[in-house]
């Protein structure tokens, strides 16, 4: 194991270097991915959770894909997309999708029908109980699936980084790895989970203030 000075010895050489480039590649596709996979796992999430139908039809397929893990697709994942940008964020979305879905479709399913039984008892149209007491209760759900997908995303980064990745942190550590740079790897390791963790203190502080009007126990 490295010692820490030089640990931090490699931070700085790196960071003269490729280090700025490579977190930047790798901030940019993870955005992407979990940008994409929430933007589609936030309605199919819904129209799982708040339509019983739906959610006996489609739970054991979410089921299924959840379980398997983003490394194995990747094969496939060469042959229909190629080893370019897009094949990267397929892998991302594919993680972010399905951590977004699956917080989404629980989080739904806890909302209690009273509220939309006060609301039509006080004469809300249907319009009127989506958009003023279905949305505002989802919303914390929302957050909540951004910040899994988010660390789900940067989980497999170093997996989608295998596709024929030059820059990024996973390519970083990667072809440290081939040559047994021990203190390479720990630069990368700890930039990710520096990032990652940045990230989930910005989306904790955006939800207090989105949502302050809900009851939290802390």
């Amino acid at each position: 194991m490295p010692a820490p000075h030089a640990v931090a010895a490699k931070f700085v050489e790196l960071a003269q270097d490729r280090l700025g480039l490579d977190v930047w590649m790798s901030t940019q596709r993870v955005f992407l991915g979990v940008f994409l996979g929430v933007l589609v796992a936030v309605p199919v999430g819904f129209a799982i959770g708040w339509y019983r139908g739906v959610r006996r039809f489609v739970d054991p397929l979410i089921n299924f894909f959840r379980a398997l893990p983003p490394i194995a697709l990747i094969p496939l994942v060469i042959v229909y997309f190629g080893i370019g940008e897009a094949a990267k964020t397929v892998i991302l979305f594919y993680a972010a999708f399905f951590a977004g879905v699956i917080v989404m479709v629980e989080g739904i399913g806890q909302i209690s029908p009273i509220y939309v039984r006060v609301a039509r008892t006080l004469g809300a149209s249907d319009r009127e109980i989506f958009l003023r007491v279905i949305v505002p209760l989802t919303v914390p759900h929302t957050l909540t699936a951004v910040r899994v997908a988010l660390g789900v995303a940067w989980a497999t980064l170093v997996a989608s980084e295998l596709i024929a990745a030059q820059q990024g942190l996973g390519a970083l550590i990667q072809n440290a790895s081939s040559f047994f740079q021990l203190d390479t790897i720990y630069v990368g390791i700890i930039c990710i989970g520096s990032i990652a963790l940045a990230m989930d203190l910005a989306l904790r502080a955006a939800t207090r203030r989105l949502v302050a009007w809900q009851d939290r126990l802390a």
